[in-house]
């Protein structure tokens, strides 16, 4: 039984078809929020960042939510397959003490912790990161509007509830409630790189990331409401507060190589310069390593399986994600996800070694991309549609 299956949109299809994948081909890579679920794929970042991509010299560009802002940023840093190594190490070993007389850590607690982890895993090096000669992060968050400008124990639910409900209806009309904000490295001129998709779908702006503000927008990226504080105040961006970017993209559903990237960002946003007025050199392939099929568009779609199917937006994206049949041999049957904290409640050893042996089981997906690349096999492609 395969542990990898290959998904791809009718564009990438054609091309994987005729001419198998090259590193040259593959413009953008996204990596999605999901928590822990994001961990199976650390062997595959490793891979093509530490041996694939390396055969080329073009420029790709890296847009992440939540763990895959994380993600992200790691494969910009110098030595990038040790920091793989140690996201993995520094993420499964997690341990949050809730207070005496509670079950769960409180989120101001989880924010200091984090925030500690961050400055940790990547203080002295943010200048060199946003230098990358090649790879352009763009670190994806939701900025509050109205009642959830703020966080405020009374007016965030309720906001939450509103842009619930306004989603619901129609994705863009969560618009009124959160924003998509989206933190860009710097590009060849020295300002902002351009955005790698279209923003007609959602309401967007687009910020510098610099030294001043990589810390900040970074852990807004990760910042799970209710689980984590908001961020507010972060240098160079309009005021609010800053939250999970996958809450507007969880899998970062995005219309790729769409030539309207700069048309819709709002006032205010990056630099004025040649360099941020035009999209990328050439749209090329969207190469996504995922931990599942579907690209599901935001966090609060999960539960709405008709936004779950592919759509033109993905014509040119190819997805690498484990057979569900292999997931099934994993421990308890399935991926890591933050429902294993409450499972192994006092048993972080036990936790701790679940997830150890899913990352270990999940090189196979590495090792099987790898022989692909090497020998394409047009037979085991798969069209990229709705589960």
């Amino acid at each position: 039984m395969k542990a990898l299956h290959i998904h791809a949109g009718p564009v990438a299809l054609a091309h994987l078809r005729r001419h198998g994948l090259q590193p040259q081909d593959v413009r953008t890579i996204p990596a999605a929020a999901g928590g822990p679920k994001g961990l199976i794929l650390g062997p595959l970042d490793r891979f093509i960042f530490g041996e694939w991509l390396a055969r080329s010299a073009h420029e790709v560009h890296l847009v992440g939510a939540s763990i895959g802002a994380w993600r992200m940023a790691t494969a910009c840093l110098p030595g990038s397959l040790a920091a793989f190594e140690r996201l993995e190490h520094d993420y499964i070993h997690q341990h949050y003490e809730p207070p005496p007389g509670r079950s769960r850590p409180t989120p101001r607690h989880v924010s200091e912790r984090f925030g500690q982890t961050l400055q940790a895993f990547y203080g002295g090096q943010v200048e060199a990161l946003l230098r990358h000669p090649r790879y352009r992060l763009h670190i994806v968050t939701a900025r509050g509007r109205h009642l959830l400008a703020r966080e405020h124990g009374i007016a965030t639910p309720l906001g939450y509830l509103g842009a619930f409900l306004a989603n619901a209806v129609h994705r863009p009309a969560m618009g009124a409630w959160l924003e998509r904000v989206v933190f860009s490295s710097p590009g060849p001129q020295g300002v902002c790189a351009p955005l790698p998709f279209g923003t007609r779908d959602y309401r967007t702006r687009q910020v510098a990331l610099t030294p001043a503000n990589f810390m900040p927008a970074l852990q807004a990226s990760c910042s799970i409401p209710f689980v984590l504080q908001a961020v507010h105040h972060i240098p160079g961006a309009p005021p609010g507060a800053y939250w999970d970017g996958g809450i507007t993209d969880y899998h970062l559903h995005l219309r790729y190589g769409a030539g309207d990237a700069m048309k819709n960002i709002a006032s205010g946003a990056c630099q004025e310069g040649a360099g941020s007025q035009k999209g990328p050199e050439s749209p090329g392939l969207v190469l996504y390593p995922h931990f599942q099929r579907a690209v599901v568009p935001g966090w609060l779609d999960k539960q709405l399986k008709w936004r779950h199917k592919a759509t033109t937006a993905l014509d040119t994206m190819v997805v690498l994600a484990p057979n569900p049949e292999w997931v099934r041999g994993l421990p308890n049957a399935k991926l890591p996800d933050r429902q294993d904290f409450m499972h192994y409640a006092g048993d972080t050893p036990g936790r701790v070694r679940a997830w150890q042996a899913a990352v270990s089981a999940s090189a196979r997906l590495a090792e099987e991309f790898a022989e692909w690349l090497e020998r394409p096999d047009a037979a085991v492609l798969r069209p990229l549609a709705a589960p």
